[in-house]
């Protein structure tokens, strides 16, 4: 067998580097097709297979190792924690445990709001999940706690079960007016945002264990940005109420964030001057704020805290003129001191919140592991999605016992803990100590604080997200599809509500995905000269095809959904279809057949009849030709000697019908192929076989080999050595396979 000859010796590889002179890739060896690789170059490994008994026992083997490790696993933080220096970390730790804690106010007294809960129910949501992902999360940057997403998500699903019409109740003056008895209504509220916090941590929890934390890559990124934005339009229009002081109904379902920007509208007459006259000037002040953390975050030790400054200083004011009792403002209200002791949830309303708890079960972890993976790229480190998935279960399974409602990450919170300094999740702690600290100490403080602070502080917290509609030109720019994914979501999370809406947005996600392998590029190629690289000849002038030879790409998989496509492209694009060349033999058979028996019965003048000649750019036309008249004509028609030559009825016609000799698909971009799709391809293959056309594979990986292997592709007919490694030993195979063929003038 010949050795190849690799003539790029590391001599002359080194001699290259040093001058600048390009590489040279020269090899010579024989055109190997897949069988002759297997029969002689490659040798299977014998690998012992090992018994079940013998694997069962190896996975319920325990060591002290196997031990560690699992400990490990379960408790991330025991990675870390013995070898913590503190020296180098403690200080940063502790400037970014304060400065998110004090972030973490504000924030979670507002996004219980969002939630349709008393604001004491934020600040017990930031404590009790927050303590517990130090210890089982994996991500040493992201702050866990409240955020807008999910807050309105929840707010959406307990006005939903728990409506304000359930709780009219007439009014205490003795006339028919009613009025709403709010403490019931948010008591029972309360009840559902628990509960399906609870059954939240349980999917999570049950996802996690079975190691399903890579169900987040089927959420794309434009999909989560475009939802994002719908959600950030939602949590916007929800507080407008707030900010302008008016009482409005709360809407949920479809179309509720028009029915309630048309009832702001309708009530806006109403507004409250004082209310709003506080609230512009916090969004002024906050918005100044960011701005200037922004422009001098690198001068800045640590960012100036906006947040905590509106809400002490609008909380005096609020106390020294008496906002609620004086100018009718809407203040926080009654914050018990203290923490709860622990409950069971409310189990029987679990029925009617499975589907919205798989949704604020995958939104939020997505937006975790999503935030989790940026950071531990950006400082180098891993995160486990499984463990992920499990710490998030965990912190809202065991919170929903002390009455939380689902938490994530923040990503106003998380770059905050980042920027300033934290290294680990020792400033996770040391936020929630600080929230303690208010719960158990100085919550009454905040009693006389307005809401419309609150509001303005969501609102400028989401100017993030809605720079993400700066996401549309771009995507315009680069992926039309992912620009239509990111519109779907956004338009159908506004008008069908966050629940629908993204169930909406990953149905088109998974349909672009089939779009996509139906609707592939479609290239025929050609080689630059001389260099056995092929390029698609509609693109590049270089690429020139070789005579007689057509080679196909189409850059999809091939399985039931497109495999009737990929014949249909191949047959186009190649300009020959079998059973066009079929009907044609078919065709030139019977009038030969009339012209020998018009012969034998020597009567009748000179036949003179039609010919047809197959042109592959331009299609099938029909010519009068005198059969003992001039010689047939070149140029992919009768060619000149075919019809003396000894090749047999079909192939002397067929062959002089068309230039095309050989089909090479070249399956370099083919991942897998199922059982339709390689009957499709076999068929195909047998079909072109009939008509003197060959069809070769090139490029077929290992493990699309092993799976045509198994599904029965190889027979008598269709062998391995009709595979080949690269396009380039099949051209060669199939121009050596031509050379007989030139030599009776078929071209």
């Amino acid at each position: 067998m010949p050795v190849p000859d690799l003539t790029v010796t590391a001599m002359e590889l080194s001699a290259a580097k040093d001058t600048g002179a390009a590489l040279v890739y020269r090899v010579e060896r024989p055109v190997y097709s897949e069988g002759h690789l297997e029969r002689e170059l490659l040798h299977r490994k014998t690998r012992r297979q090992e018994p079940f008994k013998e694997k069962l026992a190896g996975r319920l083997r325990c060591s002290s190792e196997k031990a560690k490790m699992t400990l490990h696993s379960l408790l991330p933080i025991l990675s870390w924690l013995p070898s913590y220096p503190v020296r180098e970390y403690l200080f940063g730790d502790l400037v970014s445990g304060l400065s998110t804690g004090v972030m973490q106010l504000p924030q979670g007294l507002a996004y219980a709001m969002l939630a349709a809960v008393p604001p004491v129910y934020g600040l017990y949501s930031s404590f009790y999940p927050v303590l517990l992902y130090t210890f089982f999360g994996t991500s040493r940057h992201i702050s866990m706690g409240t955020f807008a997403v999910i807050s309105l998500m929840i707010g959406s699903v307990a006005m939903r079960e728990a409506p304000e019409d359930m709780f009219h109740i007439q009014a205490p003056n003795g006339t028919n007016a009613t009025v709403v008895d709010t403490e019931a209504r948010d008591a029972h509220r309360v009840q559902i945002a628990v509960a399906l916090t609870c059954l939240v941590g349980i999917i999570q929890l049950f996802l996690g264990l079975l190691r399903f934390g890579f169900v987040a890559i089927y959420l794309a990124e434009p999909l989560v940005r475009g939802f994002t934005t719908a959600a950030a339009v939602h949590v916007f229009v929800s507080q407008l109420k707030y900010l302008l002081g008016i009482q409005t109904m709360r809407f949920s379902g479809a179309l509720s964030v028009i029915y309630s920007f048309i009832e702001v509208m309708k009530n806006i007459t109403s507004t409250n001057l004082t209310t709003i006259t506080v609230g512009l000037t916090c969004i002024v002040f906050l918005y100044s704020i960011k701005d200037l953390n922004d422009r001098f975050k690198k001068k800045l030790p640590v960012p100036i805290p906006g947040e905590i400054i509106v809400v002490i200083v609008s909380t005096g004011i609020s106390y020294g003129v008496q906002l609620s009792s004086n100018y009718n403002v809407d203040v926080v209200g009654n914050i018990p001191v203290g923490l709860l002791p622990p409950a069971l949830p409310d189990l029987s309303v679990f029925p009617n919140l499975v589907t919205d708890a798989v949704a604020v079960a995958v939104v939020g972890f997505s937006m975790a592991i999503s935030l989790a993976k940026i950071f531990a790229l950006k400082h180098g480190y891993s995160v486990d999605g499984n463990q992920e998935l499990i710490a998030l279960g965990l912190c809202n399974l065991t919170g929903s016992f002390f009455r939380t409602f689902t938490i994530t990450c923040s990503m106003s919170r998380s770059l905050v803990q980042e920027s300033t300094g934290g290294r680990t999740q020792i400033a996770g702690l040391l936020s929630s100590l600080v929230v303690l600290l208010v719960v158990v100490a100085i919550g009454f403080m905040f009693e006389p604080l307005p809401q419309t602070v609150l509001a303005a502080i969501i609102m400028v917290n989401l100017l993030g997200m809605f720079k993400q509609f700066q996401d549309i030109p771009a995507l315009w720019g680069t992926s039309r599809i992912e620009l239509a994914i990111w519109m779907v979501a956004f338009v159908a999370s506004v008008l069908l509500g966050l629940d629908y809406g993204l169930l909406v947005a990953i149905g088109f996600a998974i349909l672009s995905v089939i779009y996509r392998t139906q609707s592939p590029k479609k290239t025929i190629l050609g080689e630059i000269p001389d260099t056995g690289i092929y390029c698609d000849v509609e693109e590049y002038e270089e690429a020139t095809e070789r005579v007689g030879i057509k080679i196909f790409q189409s850059n999809t998989s091939i399985y039931f959904a497109n495999s009737d496509l990929y014949v249909g492209a191949l047959k186009e694009k190649t300009g020959v279809d079998p059973s066009v060349m079929q009907a044609i033999y078919k065709s030139c058979r019977q009038k030969k057949q009339r012209k020998e028996r018009d012969a034998q019965d020597h009567t009748g003048p000179p036949i003179r009849d039609s010919v047809v000649k197959l042109n592959i750019e331009t299609g099938i036309t029909q010519e009068v030709l005198d059969m003992d008249g001039p010689e047939p004509q070149e140029n992919g028609q009768l060619v000149e000697g075919a019809a003396e030559s000894d090749w047999e009825e079909s192939s002397s016609f067929l062959g002089a019908l068309g230039p095309v000799r050989a089909i090479i698909l070249d399956f370099t971009p083919v991942s897998f192929v199922d059982s339709v799709g390689a009957k499709a391809i076999k068929a195909v293959m047998k079909e072109y076989a009939e008509v003197g056309v060959e069809v070769f594979i090139a490029g077929c990986s290992g493990p699309l080999l092993a799976d045509l292997r198994a599904l029965k592709f190889f027979d008598r007919a269709v062998t391995t050595e009709l595979l080949f490694p690269s396009v380039h030993d099949a051209v060669l195979h199939c121009q050596h396979q031509m050379a007989p063929q030139q030599r009776y003038g078929i071209q």
